[in-house]
């Protein structure tokens, strides 16, 4: 075993004049193990649970729908509804791609797949079930399944399941991270022919994140080495042979022999890494230019600096306002609020479901939202609605299409007008500035269909 903690140009730390800067407020609770969270081009949250629901929710944490249930997902430990992305033009594309496990019959099986759905505006629903990768051997133990679009292709994160001859066998997708076109095809340029395989000698990979120019990833390691990864093309990452760096004398040899590619980040003990993402917004500008982290064992969540080009890790430091127990996975919104889930709840489903969705907002951004402003339906046909605070009043509103910067609308707004008629707009990504005068006190994008 290593005694490894961290690398030493690593800082372990929590400033306590960055933490007055923050707060946390749950926004929705008595959830099952929301897997994955992803912040949509609706200004929406979408969001999967364990137990096959995937949902879309506001971000004031008011209303929840139910797109889509999959009543034969599995749920067995690790099991479930689990790893989802949104197509990147969601207008055009409305697609939804999901990754979840099943029991194949008649053995009982667990089985992974990986599956494209169709959003439907009007009706807010999933439909149109399209697979893409099928019959994925599963486990009830590691199956990986974070998934993430880049340069319009999808990259999936597949286990081991719980097979250390899997990841060194370039025969089968198990311990690999793969890359496929949008539909399912193989795209040229993988680094086998014929073959989604990505990269290869992973042990269960949670987290995928593409900034920089790089694909990202966290992976679980046995009882020491969890790590962070840049993955690249026809690489080997070691697994089983290597955990964490090449530092001993057998991992050195398997090292040279196959070009194994190192962390640039190893944590012993171990702190289950999960979820990943990229910070680079001004709401909380000491996480800028940081792979923000969410960990199952240390229940904490991590703010990573990189270094100018993104390829070393500088500094960790825990965000102590976050005491939630496990964290799953988070995203972040355009004006760069954070949010996260919890993974509390019994794996199997036994007892009661005590997961929740938590955001991270700056201390000094005010009262709750629920009495700010918000816009809805989003997307819209007709008409949008607006809530005003109590208190604004004298307020004007444009409307701008975000693709060519048209100004198609300009008016005032009161407590008693709160709709505006957008019928002729033509499908599109629009945004609505609110001014109080010459501040512009609201600003949002909205999807509108005809």
């Amino acid at each position: 075993m290593k005694n490894i903690l961290i690398p030493l140009l690593l800082i372990l730390f929590s400033s306590t004049a960055e933490s007055q800067s923050i707060k946390t407020r749950v926004l929705k609770d008595n959830l099952f193990i929301p897997w994955e969270i992803v912040y949509g081009p609706d200004n929406h949250l979408w969001f999967t649970q364990k137990n096959g629901f995937i949902c879309r929710m506001d971000t004031a944490g008011t209303r929840t729908d139910t797109l889509l249930y999959e009543p034969t997902t599995a749920t067995i430990k690790e099991t479930g509804m689990l790893g989802m992305v949104l197509h990147p033009d969601f207008i055009a594309h409305p697609y939804v791609y999901v990754a979840w496990e099943y029991l194949q019959m008649p053995d009982s099986i667990i089985t992974e797949r990986i599956c494209r759905y169709t959003y439907n505006f009007a009706a807010n629903s999933l439909s149109e079930r399209f697979v893409l990768i099928d019959s994925i051997r599963g486990h009830k133990y590691h199956n990986g399944c974070r998934l993430q679009i880049a340069d319009n292709k999808l990259f999936a994160t597949i286990a081991d399941a719980a097979n250390n001859d899997n990841p060194q066998n370039v025969n089968t997708i198990n311990g690999k991270i793969i890359r496929i076109n949008l539909d399912g095809s193989i795209p040229e340029g993988n680094p086998i022919y014929n073959s989604p395989i990505w990269s290869w000698g992973h042990r269960n990979p949670q987290g995928l994140v593409y900034a920089n120019g790089k694909l990202y990833s966290s992976e679980h390691g046995p009882n020491t080495d969890d790590e962070i990864n840049i993955i690249k093309p026809g690489r080997n990452y070691g697994w089983p042979m290597v955990r964490g760096y090449c530092d001993l004398p057998a991992e050195s040899s398997f090292c040279d022999s196959t070009e194994v590619t190192e962390p640039i980040s190893a944590w012993t003990p171990t702190i289950a890494p999960c979820g990943i993402d990229y910070y680079d917004y001004t709401l909380f500008p000491q996480m800028k230019h940081s792979l923000l982290l969410t960990t199952l064992k240390n229940k904490h969540l991590y703010c990573l600096k990189l270094n100018e080009d993104g390829t070393q890790i500088t500094e960790s430091k825990i965000i102590n306002e976050v005491n939630h127990g496990r964290l799953r996975d988070l995203c972040i919104s355009p004006d760069g609020k954070i949010f996260l889930t919890t993974s509390n709840s019994d794996p199997n489903g036994g007892g009661p479901y005590i997961d929740k969705i938590i955001v991270l907002e700056s201390a000094e951004s005010g009262t709750d939202p629920r009495n700010d402003f918000l816009i809805y339906p989003n997307p819209a046909a007709n008409f949008i609605h607006i809530n005003i605070p109590d208190n604004e009043e004298k307020l004007t509103y444009t409307i701008t299409s975000e693709a060519s910067g048209k100004r198609f609308y300009k008016g005032t707004l009161n407590i008693s007008f709160p709709g505006i008629d957008i019928s002729e707009l033509p499908t599109g990504t629009y945004c609505i500035n609110i001014a109080n005068g010459k501040n512009i006190v609201f600003s949002q994008s909205f999807l509108h269909l005809r």
